[in-house]
């Protein structure tokens, strides 16, 4: 029986291509839509820069000293394909920082779909292409081959297991959320409703919270939040529990929570003070399948996933602006694809990103702040309008 107590971290590397500010008069003429324009908000480049300036950076040489201090800290990680695009052409020293962590041997690539697309719930036959997609470009950068399935946003169902089992992987990450879970912790490896031998691993999303949402907001009632009162709530997590899943973007660090936060310096306290104790370790995510056995079973049969207080699908179609651009766009897929256009199905895959229909939610309260905080455009319906311009310009070039 394992004894150890262990921290599966989890971080998911993402940078979608925005769309410019891609007006009516730029159809059928104009086709570099994911262009600066002359908006900062909408310069991929720029962005790209400071992210990495502010996060991917100064992260990574953290990581990369707490690597080489503790044989016993390890990490997971998952790049879209469109991060690693930009970091090709705009950054190459972020690549090589995350090479340097994984030569290490304690880092885990997860497998994703390249576009970081929905394409699983619109068209399996794309989405399979994009985790082949994707597959083939951690080879290329990185040398390694993926073994466990992070989907889009954690997007995740029973479907989605079964077919992430019969692909040959051996685990799939999913949202711990309470209506599924009821009593159960997500503390435990699980197996998924009708699998047989796949392992399923879900966030701990209250853990997960408190650094990604929370932790520099000074209304909070735990605020400031120390790595010894973090770690305090860890022990107690699994207290009567093998594992602990931290699972967060990997922008948490230096984008979300600025350095002056303090984020950084909690981040090592923390990872010095867990493994000084006696039976803690961290796991990746294919060591924390292979030291559990699934501790029972789980069944979601309509997607769950790590977005919006619903935890649906509903932060990409929730509204009908939504609903309508997944339409367009998916509905070229058979004309794009028999093109044979290279240029033209690379940024009709730029256009699956799930980020173009995320800028559209015109949710209230807290959701609404937090896709507005995202959002490089002014309204949900200029994210709407750009974003159909340019299918138009998609229509008229395939009429070419």
């Amino acid at each position: 029986m394992n004894k150890n107590k262990g921290i599966v971290l989890y971080l998911h590397v993402h940078q979608p291509w925005r769309i410019r500010e891609y007006s009516i008069f730029d159809v059928a003429w104009k086709h570099n839509y994911f262009s600066g324009g002359q908006n900062p908000d909408q310069d991929n480049q720029k962005i790209f820069q400071k992210v990495a300036e502010k996060s991917y950076l100064p992260m990574n040489a953290l990581l990369e000293k707490l690597l080489k201090k503790y044989p016993d800290f390890k990490i997971s990680l998952s790049f879209s394909g469109t991060f690693l695009e930009q970091a090709e052409r705009f950054n190459p020293e972020v690549l090589e920082s995350f090479k340097r962590l994984v030569k290490t041997g304690q880092v885990e690539i997860l497998s994703s779909p390249y576009h970081h697309s929905l394409a699983f719930f619109y068209s399996c036959k794309e989405f399979e292409r994009q985790v082949e997609l994707h597959r083939w470009k951690i080879r290329e950068i990185f040398g390694a081959e993926t073994r466990v399935l992070a989907n889009t946003e954690l997007a995740y169902s029973d479907d989605l297991a079964k077919w992430a089992e019969q692909d040959g992987f051996k685990g799939v990450l999913a949202e711990g959320w309470d209506p599924i879970l009821n009593w159960r912790s997500p503390n435990y490896v699980y197996r998924p409703r009708g699998t047989k031998k796949i392992g399923l691993l879900l966030k701990n999303y209250r853990l997960s919270d408190d650094l990604a949402f929370r932790f520099s907001d000074r209304k909070w009632n735990e605020w400031p939040l120390t790595a010894d009162k973090f770690n305090t709530w860890v022990e107690d997590s699994v207290r009567y529990a093998p594992l602990l899943n931290l699972f967060m973007d990997y922008e948490t660090f230096g984008e979300h929570q600025w350095a002056k936060s303090g984020i950084f310096g909690f981040f090592e306290s923390f990872v010095d003070k867990w493994l000084s104790a006696d039976g803690n370790t961290f796991y990746t995510v294919s060591e924390a399948l292979d030291a559990n056995a699934p501790a029972g079973e789980i069944s979601m049969p309509s997607p769950v996933t790590w977005a919006d207080a619903e935890r649906d699908l509903t932060a990409w179609n929730g509204n009908s602006l939504q609903k309508e651009a997944l339409r367009y766009v998916y509905e070229l897929e058979d004309e794009v694809l028999n093109s044979k256009d290279e240029g033209l199905i690379s940024d009709w895959r730029k256009l699956q990103t799930s980020d173009h229909v995320y800028y559209m939610g015109t949710k209230n309260f807290t959701d609404g702040d937090v896709h507005a905080y995202f959002s490089p455009y002014d309204s949900p319906y200029d994210a709407f309008l750009y974003y159909m311009n340019t299918i138009r310009d998609m229509k008229s070039r395939l009429r070419k």
